[in-house]
């Protein structure tokens, strides 16, 4: 029970997240940044993917970060006639924490998750770290005010327990801030 009332809290997250970068997308094209000096990329199934529209986010209490998230989607939003793409994200809780520069899992950390939806012509495929014991890990090099900097790499399932391999991922983005490389 508690189980599926976190995926259900996972899901609503996803989708206010996906809503919130396709409403932050509709603002004028200057206001992101599309410098070459920010990314977000990963090798899924050992196919390289550079991700668009990409966010990182956080908040914390007493200057801390104790939640941060950072995603985005496998094609720009402009140009897909109304469909979204596959999208990818990480999050960290660390309520009362502080999260700093330094390694993260899901073996570590139970509110630690990944998600990756691929849209399907009658809905998407969900693939994350709770259908399974996978390990997901995130190092995080560098965090601040003024952006994130850091790798990852683990296995997602979805919930017939098909798995995709996140390998050679790295992203350095700005903080609340579009970026469309």
């Amino acid at each position: 029970m508690w189980r599926q009332r976190l995926i259900n809290h996972c899901r609503l997250f996803v989708y206010l997240f996906i809503t919130t970068l396709a409403l932050s997308g509709c603002t004028k094209k200057s206001e992101g940044s599309s410098s070459g000096d920010y990314y977000f990329s990963a090798k899924l199934n050992g196919v390289k993917k550079d991700f668009f529209t990409v966010k990182f986010q956080g908040d914390g209490n007493d200057n801390r970060w104790e939640h941060i998230v950072v995603g985005g989607y496998e094609s720009p939003l402009t140009g897909t006639n109304g469909k979204l793409s596959a999208s990818f994200d990480f999050e960290i809780w660390l309520s009362g924490g502080n999260i700093g520069p330094g390694s993260y899992s899901t073996a570590a950390l139970p509110n630690m998750i990944s998600r990756y939806f691929v849209p399907k012509d009658n809905g998407q495929v969900g693939y994350n770290t709770l259908n399974g014991k996978d390990l997901f890990t995130v190092k995080i090099d560098a965090i601040s005010k003024d952006g994130i900097k850091g790798t990852f790499n683990g296995t997602l399932r979805n919930s017939a327990g098909e798995a995709i391999s996140v390998t050679d991922g790295s992203f350095n983005l700005p903080y609340d801030q579009l970026v469309n490389p």
